[in-house]
């Protein structure tokens, strides 16, 4: 280029016809090149040149989509080999960045968009342990190839366990080396865009997590990264004081910095703007709000880097879905504008916690029904919480899944079998978004490991409980047109016996009313509860079907009849009989 030449907007590496140009965040350098095989590795590299506000820049002739590079930074006596920060794509967490055209993907006239917040049914799944040999992390490749599986089981959102770029090739993903590059051993970029392309083909839309609360800590080129640093912490990229402390390591981002809080703005919209996601789920955000996660030491700066990027998406992405995993119920999370961080959603403690613990009870008499019936119905805005029973954190660090934690003796028996799909069931018709965990519909056991795959031969085995998560699912969904009631926003408890151990309650969409009744105890239960409104109520799903299970009684649950109530000004009465640890799901025929 000549003097005269502009340069490109853009921070990292910007290929063109003709070459790359490369923008880069280093307010303390005094000297910055970029090397790669195009400099033959040079120690000096090909200088770039200083810009306002600390950036340096070169446009590169001959370096194209695919080359690999580094920065190097020169402070003082230091000199300093960096991948890019904003590398779509690196050859591993420690390796190069590698040029990558981010708009070269044929998206075949993809234009999705996300079902409404009311019809979604959420997967949450980890790419690694999803599909893999064991010995070898599974990829995106994986997980394309079962979303026939996917959209036979019913489900239309699949949220993806971060896939940004972590040290090593197992992990959970909340260790982020490369914030920007997507995972190498998972398939890097264009697989993650094959894969969401597909799932959109589906009907399927894909929720990524995102992690701002920290970053690494290990393999983490952002740590001093342009030489400076305070106190022995990180740099230009981190806190440089208390704020720093996470129990993830000293390596919580500066939200005060204002190429920071870019940074970070830029991440989470470059998963829309070039992967095409229909949502984000932010992981701890309490960690972002707050120095110490207990609700103390607030940090009001994280505070406004969600509601900046919150604000971004709700103003030219209408159609997405931001939820916030921050487990203290607290409705500012969700609460857009008058100060709110402006998610649409958020994880619910209120609902996963007391439902594990009334399916876990050893003994009946254990179960409280009032507090199943305050975590069933708890909220007023019904879809500003996610509701499940298992998720990555539920079922591992020292927890089990479900199955094995009702009966660690006998997890495939019939006790694990009948309170772990009740929990699944209480889910799927909750006042709630419902979530499942891979494996969940088939009863997986023990608990989630990141190098351990899902036991596929369990979906086999298991079958018929598949065939009940889905029969539900697609009842949830409505999409026989039979169960509106299940969508809607309007929760009537209708009846609660800590005795007997049964509870009902109703949910309506406009005119549309389904009912349903639980039976938490290990006998079957004559259930009588007032119904919302006369005339004939049909069965429309009975947990306890002999078709879900050979060990299930098939206890018999037929049609009911609104009854007068005997108290005047009350509603109808029906009477189900309901098989032990059992949902039924009623409509009005």
């Amino acid at each position: 280029m000549s003097e005269h030449d502009p340069h490109r907007p853009g921070l990292g590496s910007m290929p063109h016809e003709g070459g790359t140009a490369f923008r880069v965040w280093a307010p303390h350098a005094d000297a910055v090149s970029v090397t790669g095989s195009f400099t033959d590795w040079s120690e000096d590299g090909h200088p770039l040149e200083a810009e306002d506000n600390g950036h340096w820049y070169a446009d590169i002739e001959g370096v194209g989509p695919g080359t690999e590079y580094q920065f190097v930074i020169r402070n003082g006596d230091q000199r300093l080999m960096r991948i890019d920060p904003r590398a779509r794509a690196v050859t591993h967490s420690s390796g190069n960045g590698i040029v990558y055209d981010r708009d070269a993907f044929d998206w075949q006239g993809d234009s999705f968009a996300c079902p409404p917040h009311d019809e979604l049914v959420i997967y949450e799944t980890h790419i690694g342990s999803f599909m893999a040999d064991p010995g070898n992390p599974g990829d995106l490749e994986g997980v394309t190839g079962k979303l026939d599986y996917l959209i036979a089981l019913g489900i239309n959102a699949i949220e993806l366990m971060p896939v940004a770029e972590f040290a090593g090739d197992y992990s959970w993903g909340y260790n982020p080396s490369n914030p920007f590059a997507v995972e190498h051993t998972y398939g890097g970029p264009d697989l993650l865009k094959t894969f969401v392309r597909e799932a959109h083909r589906h009907g399927i839309a894909v929720i990524v997590d995102v992690v701002l609360n920290h970053f690494g800590p290990s393999d983490l080129a952002l740590w001093h990264f342009d030489g400076w640093s305070e106190n022995d912490l990180g740099g230009i990229y981190f806190y440089n004081d208390e704020r720093s402390s996470t129990p993830w390591g000293d390596t919580r981002p500066d939200y005060g910095r204002e190429e920071v809080r870019a940074y970070l703005h830029d991440n989470a919209l470059m998963w829309f703007d070039e992967y095409h996601m229909d949502g984000l789920r932010f992981d701890a955000t309490l960690y972002i709000r707050t120095i110490d996660g207990v609700g103390t030491g607030d940090l009001p700066e994280g505070w406004d880097v969600m509601q900046a990027i919150t604000s971004s998406v709700r103003e030219t992405r209408p159609d997405k879905i931001l939820i916030a995993e921050d487990l203290q119920n607290d409705a500012a999370l969700t609460t857009f504008g008058d100060g709110g961080a402006g998610f649409h959603a958020q994880w619910d403690a209120g609902f996963v916690h007391p439902v594990r613990a009334a399916l876990t009870a050893v003994d009946d008499g254990e179960r409280s029904m009032t507090e199943l019936a305050e975590a069933i119905g708890a909220d007023d805005n019904p879809f500003a919480r996610i509701i499940y029973t298992e998720s990555h954190d539920e079922v591992a660090n020292g927890k089990l899944r479900l199955t094995h934690e009702i009966d660690s003796e006998d997890p495939g028996g019939w006790a694990a079998q009948k309170r772990a799909t009740l929990g699944l069931c209480l889910a799927l018709t909750g006042h709630g978004i419902p979530m499942l965990f891979q494996g969940q519909e088939f009863l997986e056991d023990e608990w989630f490991r990141d190098d351990v795959p899902l036991d596929w031969e369990r979906a086999e085995k298991f079958r018929d409980i598949v065939r009940l998560a889905r029969d539900l699912i697609r009842l949830r969904r409505n999409a026989d047109g039979t169960s509106a009631g299940l969508t809607g926003n309007i929760f009537s408890l209708l009846h609660v016996d800590d005795e007997a151990k049964t509870l009902s309650w109703a949910r309506s969409r406009d005119e549309e009313v389904a009912v349903v009744v639980v039976n938490a105890s290990a006998e079957p239960r004559d259930v009588t509860t007032p119904l919302p409104g006369g005339g004939h109520w049909a069965v429309r799903f009975n947990s306890d079907a002999a078709t879900y299970s050979a060990l299930f009684a098939g206890h018999e649950t037929d049609d009911v009849d609104a009854v007068d109530n005997p108290d005047d000004d009350q509603p109808p009465l029906g009477t189900v009989s309901v098989g032990a640890y059992s949902l039924v799901v009623l409509t009005r025929a």
